[in-house]
Parts: structure tokens; sequence; C-alpha cells
């Protein structure tokens, strides 16, 4: 019998539908196999159908008392149908909205006006190892309540919300002495605008390029996008990703990052637009115009499924508090930000018990 990883989702939304959908897919995915869509098969002995779901939570009336994977394909998620999931097992359950629903989202949104559960009952119940915070751009009160839930319930969390979890102070030191793992800020994509951002700059530097000024915009359909329209959620977001980008030079440099729009059209798809100017040898100028199109949905599973199983290597290790090496792997606000290559030997290293932290 293999080693099950527990796990339970708050927000039901399109990144939840890409991961669900992921575990039926790649669930004969065996030992050593180069599967594609994955970055790594093989975490600490652990696969992806090693990853079992028990508890989710949300606040639309269409997905709350529905099996959960059923309720992944209800309105307004828009991710891409490519399994037929069958009955889970795992009711959809009544979450608090707190902040969860922005001004711009709330005609999308229908929420459930029944009492929210308990959710550390819940998790303790359905014994949830490790509690995924999947709430859009903004929910910061309700990300803070869901990391206390877990806390309550022995739980470890991953926060990939830009919410400030992982990087408060008073919330890490109480997962540390609850010997708990706490991953996060903030998800990064599999091939998302920001991860492609930062390694296009740092190979340019390894070239010997000067990048003088740099932008990257995002322009997107769904409720991720939506939500972060939003003047205080845009520059939020703004500010995490900005941030992250400058990580990736040694030196300073004009950049501009965020998301500028929202196309109802584009369904799940995002469009990333990427400027830049610098100079090489001689001083002779260069000009980068290029996009890249994506969607958002199946942009999180791949990292997810890494997050996750490194999650329960944490768990088993009894590490607690914020982990260091993993967020800085998978997101973009982490305690500690590292070059791209640097963060992936680290996370290795990590998984391979060669790393603590």
């Amino acid at each position: 019998m293999r080693k099950e990883i527990r796990i339970g989702i708050a927000g039901v939304g399109n990144c939840c539908s890409a991961l669900v959908q992921g575990l039926i897919y790649y669930r004969k995915t065996g030992e050593g196999e180069r599967s594609e869509g994955l970055t790594l098969t093989n975490v600490g002995g652990y696969l992806p159908r090693d990853i079992k779901l028990t508890a989710a939570f949300d606040v639309d009336r269409r997905k709350i008392g529905q099996d959960l994977g059923k309720a992944i394909f209800a309105e307004p998620n828009s991710c891409m149908k490519v399994c037929e999931i069958g009955v889970l097992g795992v009711e959809v359950l009544k979450g608090p909205a707190l902040d969860g629903v922005g001004r711009d989202m709330r005609e999308y949104i229908l929420v459930d006006e029944s009492s929210p559960v308990n959710v550390a009952e819940a998790l303790r119940g359905s014994k949830t190892e490790i509690l995924l915070n999947l709430l859009p751009v903004g929910a910061s009160i309700a990300s803070k309540f869901y990391a206390n839930e877990a806390l309550k319930a022995n739980c470890a969390y991953v926060n990939c919300s830009p919410a400030k979890i992982v990087t408060d102070k008073a919330i890490a030191t109480r997962f540390k002495r609850a010997r708990l793992p706490l991953i996060g800020d903030d998800l990064m994509s599999q091939i998302g605008g920001t991860i492609f951002h930062k390694n296009l700059l740092e190979f340019l530097n390894s070239r010997g390029v000067k990048v003088q000024n740099s932008y990257q915009l995002d322009v997107g359909g769904g409720t991720e996008s939506l939500a972060t329209i939003e003047e205080s959620r845009k520059m939020l977001k703004r500010n995490i990703k900005t941030d992250s980008i400058k990580s990736a030079l040694p030196y300073k440099f004009n950049v501009v990052s965020g998301t500028t729009d929202y196309v109802e059209f584009l369904g799940n798809q995002r469009v990333s637009y990427y400027w830049l100017s610098g100079k090489y040898f001689l001083g002779a100028p260069v000009l980068m115009d290029i996009y890249l199109r994506t969607l958002d949905g199946p942009n999180s599973g791949a990292i997810l499924f890494d997050i996750i199983r490194a999650c329960k290597l944490a768990l088993e290790r009894k590490i607690g508090g914020p982990l260091v090496s993993v967020s800085a792997y998978g997101f973009k606000n982490p305690p500690e930000r590292m070059p791209v290559n640097l963060a992936k030997q680290r996370f290795i290293e990590f998984v391979e018990g060669r790393r603590r932290n």
C-alpha cells in the first residue's frame, strides 16, 4: 500500500479544476517515467497518484453541496475539460466569504447565504494533512482565516494567493511552534508571465546584456483576471510581480509588471506581453517585443504537484514554519528570493534530504 497525501482545498475555481483533472490524467504515471506536462514525476518517492482529495470549501451556491468532481465544472469556472471525473466522494462545503469576493466579481460569484461550516472541524474529520489556499487576489482576511483553521486542525498550509501569510512573522512563528510546514506566498505558474520573464532576464544577463527597461503586461479572461483588476487588488499583485522580477538581475533597472485588463471573451486564456531594451557589445542596442498565450488553470498544476509532495516530506520530517527552499522554487513572494536555477537546485536538495529548509 502506498502512502497517501491528504489535501483540502479552499477555493474551487479554475486552478482547483485543473488540479483535480490532473490527478485523474496522471494517475497511471509510474516510477521513473517522464510524463508530458509534469516538472517532476517522482518527488521523494511520491507520485501524483498518491495525492488524495479529502476536503473542499467555496462560497458559490452553484458549488456548495456538490461533489467536488461536479463542482469544478460549475460556472463561473472556465478551465478546459480534459477528463471525466466521476464521483470523488468529497462534498464542497460552505466557507466564509469574508473579503474573497471583490466588487467586480459580485455578479459572477453567487454567494450562498447559508452559514459557513466549522472549517477546522471539517479538516480534522476528513483527516486532511495539507490545506491549499486557492482563493483569489485580494482575499487577505480569508487567507489568514484559513491559515488559522489549518493550525487548529494540525494541517500544513500552502498559500497560493498573494496574501502575506508566509511572510507574516506572527503567522510563521505559530506554524513553527506547531511544527507544521508553511509554504507561499503567491504561486508561480509553470510557464506564466513572471517565471518566463525572470528566466529571460537571467539568460540575457548571463550573455552580458545590460537590460535597461522592461515590462510584462497581462490581459486575460476568467475569474483570476477579473479579481485582479480592482485597483487595490491590482496594485498588490503588481507590486509582488514587479519585486519578483527585479530580483532576477543583480543591478537596478526599470521594470513594470501586472495585469492591465479583463477581457471576458478570452475565457481562461491569458496573454502576456513582454518588452525590453538594453545594450550589449560596444553599446549596441537590443530591443525585444514578444507575447505568450497560456491557459490560467492548467498553469498552476505541475508546480502544485511538486509543492504538495515536498510539503508531505516536511510533515514526515517534522519541519515547522516557512519552508524557504520550497517557497523560493514555486512562489513569487517567498521568505527568501533566489535566482530560478538556484531555487530549483535547493528544492531538489530539500527533497533528497540534503537540505533541511
